[in-house]
This record gives C-alpha cells, sequence and structure tokens, in this order.
C-alpha cells in the first residue's frame, strides 16, 4: 500500500504524553489509598457488586516497578457511540504492552461485546496498528452496543478468555463484567477506559474523557467559519444545534471558544423553568 504524504507525517506524530509515562512504564508504581465508595446509595450499589465494591483506590507514580515480569494477554473491545481519540487509546494500549515484553499479546475483538461472545477477533501487529495511529473514527475494530447482562453471557466470555490465555480485558465503554469475573475466580481483569463525548465523566479522577476535545474543538471550528460568513451576510441569523445526550458541556464548551450572541444550555433553561414562549421571547428580543 502507497502511503501518502498526508499519512506518513500523520504517523510521524507523537501524542503528548502525560508526565507519568514520559519516562517509561519500569519507573512506575503503585500506591493503594483509601477504599471507595459510591457518591450515593451506598448500601444498594455495594449489595449489587459484592466482590468488586470497596476496592482501595489505586494511584500511579514515580518509582520503581517492582511487579513481576510475565507475558500478558489482554483483550480490547469497543462499546457503544463513537468517540474521537480511540484508535490512539488502543494503539497505546499495544505500544505499552509491547514495550513491557515483547512476547505479549493483545487481542482485538470485533463488533463490541458481541464479538467475545462469538469469540470473533484479530491480533494485533505492528503493520495492522500502524494504519491507525493518529486517526480518527472508531472503526479499528469496530464497536456495537451488545449489552453483556446475563450470567450465560459472562460464561460464554469468561471461556473465550480462557480458550486464549487473556488476563485482562480492556473494554472502551462500560460493563459490569468485572463483578461475575471476580465472583467466579477467573483471574481475569475487567479494565474500564472512560469513553464518552458529551464530557460528562468528568469528577477529581477522571481529568477529561477522550473524544470531548476533539468534538468541542471540530464543532468550534464549524462554528466560527459561520459567524465570519454572517460578519459579510448580516440580515441573517444562523441557528445551530449541538448535541448532547443528558448534559450541555459539549454545547457550553464549543459557546465558550466561539463566544456566539446567544447560547441556549438545557440545564439552565431547567433551572429558571423557562416556558418554550420564554426561550423564543428572549432569543427574539436579541435578534430584534
Amino acid at each position: 500500500m502507497k502511503i501518502s504524504s498526508l499519512q506518513t507525517a500523520r504517523y510521524e506524530y507523537a501524542p503528548k504524553l502525560p508526565a507519568m509515562l514520559r519516562n517509561g512504564i519500569a519507573n512506575i508504581c503503585v500506591k493503594e489509598g483509601e477504599e471507595t465508595h459510591s457518591v450515593a446509595d451506598q448500601e444498594k450499589i455495594k449489595a449489587l457488586f459484592p466482590n468488586t465494591y470497596g476496592k482501595k483506590e489505586i494511584t500511579f507514580q514515580q518509582g520503581e516497578n517492582t511487579s513481576e515480569a510475565k507475558k500478558q494477554v489482554v483483550g480490547v473491545i469497543l462499546s457503544g457511540g463513537q468517540a474521537p481519540g480511540c484508535h490512539n487509546v488502543i494503539c497505546g494500549l499495544y505500544d505499552a504492552l509491547k514495550a513491557t515484553n515483547k512476547d505479549n499479546v493483545l487481542y482485538g475483538f470485533k463488533n463490541g461485546p458481541i464479538g467475545l461472545i462469538e469469540d470473533d477477533y484479530l491480533i494485533f501487529d505492528d503493520e495492522y496498528i500502524n494504519q491507525y495511529r493518529n486517526t480518527g473514527g472508531f472503526d479499528i475494530i469496530g464497536s456495537g452496543r451488545t449489552k453483556l447482562e446475563t450470567n450465560e453471557q459472562f460464561a460464554i466470555v469468561a471461556e473465550v478468555c480462557k480458550k486464549h490465555g487473556i488476563t485482562a480485558i480492556v473494554i472502551i465503554g462500560a460493563a459490569v463484567l468485572a463483578e461475575y469475573f471476580a465472583a467466579h475466580d477467573t483471574g481475569v481483569q475487567v479494565i474500564g477506559c472512560p469513553k464518552t463525548i458529551d464530557g460528562d465523566l468528568k469528577n477529581e479522577d477522571i481529568e477529561c474523557s477522550f473524544g470531548f476535545d476533539t468534538a468541542t474543538k471540530t464543532y468550534s471550528e464549524i462554528i466560527g467559519n459561520i459567524e465570519r460568513d454572517a460578519n459579510s451576510a448580516k440580515k441573517y441569523w444562523h441557528f445551530v444545534k449541538i448535541m448532547g445526550r443528558s448534559a450541555s458541556h459539549v454545547a457550553l464548551e464549543a459557546a465558550l471558544q466561539t463566544q456566539p450572541n446567544i447560547t441556549m444550555i438545557s440545564e439552565e433553561v431547567e433551572a429558571k423553568k423557562m416556558s418554550l414562549e420564554q426561550v423564543v421571547n428572549y432569543m427574539t428580543d436579541i435578534i430584534v
């Protein structure tokens, strides 16, 4: 396959790493903290997840990695809707595994959780991974919205992991799989990677879920272009509706970047108990 100059330049870009990772995995150690708990309904959630609730918080810090070096076989799946940055998440996972031990293996299960159930997978190698470095999209192994909910499904997944010798599953999305694996002592870790372009997972541990930065910059570029055009076509008003499932973080961030004449935030409308008539009058007054 002939690679264009644009693709060559894209592959050569090195994503910025957190300070913790710049000196390699060998210089990272693990520190245990206090037991974790949910922000609400503690007893109810503890009853639902008796084997995984209340685990101690784990933080990584500079130090010497004293863990035993052994071959790791890891599986990764995508779950839910698209989010920019996914390809580099998987590329980073692959690079970290190979940097730790060149014999480590990364399985990619196709089309979301259904790939785990149907044992439909590919094994990543340098040639395959390099095609997706620094590219947007969510198509490296495909995603899906199949939900892992029943003990029968969990048992199938456990057998698939056992068959391939998989020691950890990285799920880019969410799952309740960890509880089943812990309850049945499968020896398989379940690692969740927070994913949503809506930006509504931000907390003291998650500065920014991947996808949010790209989405807001893309929207802001489009809005900025429209605003520039509006300066030379003064008789028109342009209305831009931005997605958001239950949070308006994307709309707010795009507004902060582009400073439009009007920004309507659904949470603010709800908090003020504004009627449709009030919303229309508010916008009309500004336009007039």
